[in-house]
């Protein structure tokens, strides 16, 4: 799904899946079951397991959610992460956002350090519930992600990856700043910023 191989609409059939994957049913079935609490899959009378399409509206919806969620995170993770893990953070970012780095390698480096402040923020946060519902939807949140670099405009948008860069190494000061108000600030303009490459998705996949 994330690679562009599959689309909305199309059928996830349980034996092709246990063959391909060389697995028994059960853990396919788990896993499509996973996938439909995510929103990502729909289970439809008479056709099994079928891929969603997601709308414009939807993505819109889920970046509400995921603003409100992380936004919450950030304010209780703000003085609870580790100095030394914020310097590393600010320092990569300062150097992807001045340089950045074209190509397939870019987008790796892009996703980790995407990945290791977002995880950081979600594990300081001191709400077990919030990290565990974080955790939940931050396969879907990280799917988005990756599909819209995935797609061939963004892969060859290495100004996006400095603008991305440019809005984490904002958040990361704020929080060596422990300023908990712009780290909010400038998390949701992030946010909001992806959902617009997240709907790219949606629009050629459509």
């Amino acid at each position: 799904m994330i690679s562009g191989d599959l689309a909305g609409g199309d059928r996830l059939v349980t034996q092709d899946l246990v063959n391909e994957l060389n697995v028994s049913a059960t853990p396919v079935r788990e896993a499509l079951a996973v996938l439909a609490g995510l929103g990502v899959v729909d289970l439809l009378p008479n056709r099994g397991a079928v891929i969603h399409q997601f709308t414009r509206r939807e993505i819109r919806d889920i970046s509400r959610v995921r603003r409100a969620l992380e936004c919450e995170a950030i304010r209780g993770a703000c003085g609870r992460i580790p100095p030394s893990q914020l310097r590393h953070l600010e320092a990569e970012f300062e150097r992807l956002s001045q340089s950045p780095i074209k190509g397939q390698r870019g987008i790796n480096k892009a996703r980790t350090l995407d990945t290791q402040l977002h995880d950081a923020i979600r594990q300081n946060c001191a709400n077990a519930f919030l990290i565990r519902e974080l955790e939940r939807l931050g396969h879907l949140f990280r799917s988005f992600r990756d599909a819209s670099w995935n797609d061939a405009s963004s892969r060859n948008d290495s100004d996006r990856l400095a603008e991305e860069a440019a809005e984490h190494l904002l958040i990361v000061q704020s929080l060596r700043r422990k300023d908990s108000k712009a780290a909010v600030r400038h998390l949701s303009r992030h946010i909001a910023a992806s959902s617009r490459y997240w709907s790219r998705v949606v629009e050629q996949g459509g």
